[in-house]
């Protein structure tokens, strides 16, 4: 996998805790670290030229890369030979990790979806559950999410597989540190302790947890792949039924003092007296967030509005409505664009970012919001061509929450190697875990 963030972890973005090496046996961890860092930034290459970009000597990098191999993290690439080589070529080797898999729990509304990664960035579990969440309660949440993440380990395990971490994202407003939901009005929760209730479920055979905000994890997964074209300012939106953003600013996250910053889904943007989950009138994802589209799109006895249905499916019906001309969808989809403009505007005005990225329900409508929203936002922006603002959809479907977070548990093997190899010795030896997706559920 070359996820191109140029020597930055994941969880240096996120956290800004950077490895500081002390004495020997933490110099030896850095320099592992360093290593398999290059190879996921730069991709395979000679052990002769990894000592050239690290400038450590090659006696070194050859222990390193030996280390490395045993524990399963790397393996053995084809063979390099440069332009104009003579004499017997190099042999490159690359990140493996096959066996070594970090997962992402999201919940959202109606519905609880886990995605497992693998070190080579492939999907290797997916599966989403619908849930109406608020109704559901924390208790009962969790529940579920502690189901889905046994069915990964199990299915992961039964592969020859190990889990290093899961990070769990939930809207709102979050405690990373104690692992608290501090307030999240779209499905109802207020200080709750949504980590060591999940510890508790999972018990003794937990993996390491974190927590974070989906917007922001959806950012950071959108971060990794816009690195390949050294983009360094970006902002995410996400496009659920309440809308945040993800802030990217010079290749840090921006979480603001209280974790509350990318909450403009309840900022009043555009005329409207509609009642927002937060209790106030007139927020703006009450105008543009997937309950609106759903409102106008269709009657409350139409399948689309349907929260038992896998929220995939009724995207997907949507928008088969949408390409057949329904003047209804149609009609949705074009107030959507007139309301998502302005905010968009905003954004590019306040935080003047490389790319904005539409996530969720705005990426599945994209060729019938890009457009209309492009030329709006061109319009209503002060800077001439937008600041340089490039309007994009994401790619990453309605996981992109769910990878970012499976992205921040695996950076825990980049962090420190020597944690997971220990672990890890011998998985070589065993099957290599096959790709595991529900039976019906969309990727």
């Amino acid at each position: 996998m070359k996820q191109a963030l140029r020597g930055v972890g994941v969880r240096e973005l996120a956290m800004a805790r950077p490895t500081v090496a002390r004495d020997r046996s933490a110099s030896r961890r850095a320099n592992l670290s360093m290593v398999l860092r290059l190879l996921r930034d730069e991709g395979a290459r000679s052990r002769a030229r990894i000592a050239e970009a690290t400038g450590l000597p090659k006696a070194t990098v050859s222990h390193l890369i030996a280390e490395l191999l045993d524990g399963g993290l790397v393996g053995d690439g084809g063979v390099e030979r440069g332009r104009g080589a003579v004499g017997r070529p190099g042999q490159p080797v690359e990140v493996d990790g096959r066996a070594v898999h970090g997962l992402g729990a999201e919940i959202n509304v109606d519905y609880v979806g886990l995605l497992a990664l693998n070190l080579r960035g492939e999907v290797t579990f997916e599966r989403r559950r619908q849930l109406d969440v608020r109704a559901a309660g924390p208790e009962a949440t969790l529940d579920a999410v502690a189901c889905l993440t046994d069915d990964a380990m199990a299915a992961l395990r039964d592969a020859g597989g190990r889990v290093v971490g899961l990070t769990l994202a939930t809207p709102g407003a979050v405690d990373m540190d104690a692992g608290v939901v501090k307030y999240a009005s779209n499905i109802g929760w207020r200080d709750v302790q949504a980590l060591a209730g999940l510890r508790r479920r999972l018990g003794p055979g937990a993996p390491q947890l974190h927590l974070e905000n989906d917007a922001k994890l959806g950012a950071l997964a959108e971060y990794v792949l816009a690195g390949a074209d050294n983009v360094r300012d970006l902002v995410y939106v996400t496009g659920q039924t309440g809308v945040g953003v993800g802030i990217i600013a010079g290749g840090q996250l921006v979480r603001g003092t209280g974790g509350y910053a990318g909450e403009v889904g309840h900022l009043r943007l555009v005329p409207s007296d509609e009642l927002c989950a937060c209790g106030r009138r007139g927020c703006w994802e009450t105008t543009v967030g997937r309950d609106a589209l759903l409102h106008h799109a269709a009657d409350p006895t139409d399948p689309v509005r349907d929260p038992m249905i896998d929220l995939g499916q009724r995207l997907a019906e949507l928008r088969n409505r949408a390409h057949a001309g329904d003047p209804r969808t149609v009609a949705a989809l074009r107030r959507i664009a007139d309301h998502l403009a302005p905010g968009l505007a905003l954004l590019a005005d306040i935080l003047n970012p490389r790319l904005l990225v539409l996530g969720g329900h705005f990426a599945y409508f994209g060729e019938h919001l890009i457009d209309a929203v492009t030329a709006q936002v061109h319009e209503l922006v002060m800077a001439p061509d937008a600041g340089g603002c490039e309007i994009v959809l994401s790619q990453l479907g309605l996981a992109g929450t769910a990878r970012g977070g499976a992205l921040l548990s695996l950076d825990a093997v980049y962090q420190d190697p020597t944690a997971v190899m220990a672990g890890a010795q011998g998985l070589s030896d065993t099957p290599r875990p096959s790709t595991t997706r529900a039976q019906g559920q969309p990727a």
